[in-house]
């Protein structure tokens, strides 16, 4: 009987085993949260395969029919040769994101400095929260502002004094038009000027005070402290910020398309009107009514689409190389 009893003991044991670890194993919901987190991570990667697969497979006329002379060639004329090519709105792409950072991030280190290290505490909050604002203002709203107040008030006058002082240059030769290069470039120096400001604010706040005190204590001034310790210490954060920036600049679409002038442009004037990839596409995008045509806009988002990666990846390398000598100087 007893042999019976303990018997039937180790076999209630046996099954109830499997059902307890198990039980235990997601008590605390670790399992769970862990495969959350990885589930989402592959969803972010297959997103990004996935959009890219889609622009490869919808750009398939265009890529057969030119190319890579699609990348290097300038003529786009969907009315009558069928022939297209993307050289002008890559140029007008990367010209206008290198003048919105040339003109962004010293603006913006210097906001994000004086907001973190050298504001009184009456100001920061108020300063801090216009930045903030800035950033939350919709592309259209800083398009219509550039068209009908910006241009006219400030865009065509500068233009104007450039062109007359150094349009012997190929960079301010004339005519002055209003919309151009310039205006978009610097309005898009505006409108990535928050996104710079805020991220570079938070990296200073996050450097430990001990940074601070260490190098006061060692005799450096105020600004040597800020110059030598702490943009060295967060350099890594710093060039994130002008990264984010950078991603902006390169992809705003409705802003760039009503003040860059729309035209087929490939002179080096930043005085002249022009077109960035993601403005051609959203002009013109409605009007594809052939295949070739279609798929010839696509292959400029999927040009986009890759420089956007490359730039990005270039960043994370760099950032990656800069935080290790970094750290390595901090052991030193």
């Amino acid at each position: 009987m007893k042999e019976n009893m303990t018997q039937m003991q180790n076999e209630s044991l046996a099954r109830s085993f499997p059902l307890a670890k198990f039980r235990q194993t997601w008590q605390h919901g670790d399992w769970l949260y862990r495969f959350a987190i990885l589930v989402a991570g592959l969803l972010v990667i297959l997103l990004v395969f996935a959009i890219g697969f889609e622009l490869w497979q919808n750009s398939a006329l265009a890529r057969h029919a030119f190319g890579w002379k699609f990348i290097y060639t300038s003529e786009w004329d969907p009315a009558i040769t069928n022939t297209f090519g993307a050289l002008p709105y890559i140029w007008g792409t990367f010209v206008t994101a290198f003048i919105a950072l040339i003109v962004a991030i010293p603006l913006s280190l210097g906001t994000a400095i004086f907001i973190a290290e050298l504001a009184p505490n009456w100001i920061k909050q108020p300063i801090g929260f216009l930045v903030e604002l800035l950033a939350a203002v919709p592309s259209v709203v800083f398009g219509l502002w550039g068209l009908f107040a910006y241009i006219p008030v400030f865009i065509r006058p500068t233009s104007e004094v450039l062109n007359r002082s150094l349009g012997f240059l190929s960079l301010f030769a004339g005519p002055v038009y209003g919309p151009s290069r310039l205006a978009a470039g610097l309005l898009l120096a505006i409108m990535v000027f928050p996104t710079i400001t805020a991220v570079s604010r938070d990296v200073f706040q996050a450097i430990p005070d001990a940074q601070r005190e260490a190098s006061l204590a060692l005799g450096a001034t105020h600004w040597e402290m800020i110059s030598q310790v702490l943009i060295p210490y967060g350099t890594s954060g710093l060039l994130g910020a002008i990264i984010l920036g950078l991603g902006r600049a390169l992809g705003e679409t409705i802003a760039v398309t009503m003040v860059i002038g729309n035209n087929l442009d490939l002179s080096a004037s930043l005085l002249h009107p022009g077109y960035t990839m993601a403005s051609i596409i959203a002009n013109e995008f409605t009007e594809a009514t052939f295949n070739l045509y279609l798929h010839a806009l696509i292959e400029i988002g999927l040009i986009l689409f890759v420089v956007t990666l490359l730039v990005n990846s270039v960043a994370r390398l760099l950032i990656w190389r800069v935080s290790g000598r970094t750290r390595i100087e901090a052991r030193a």
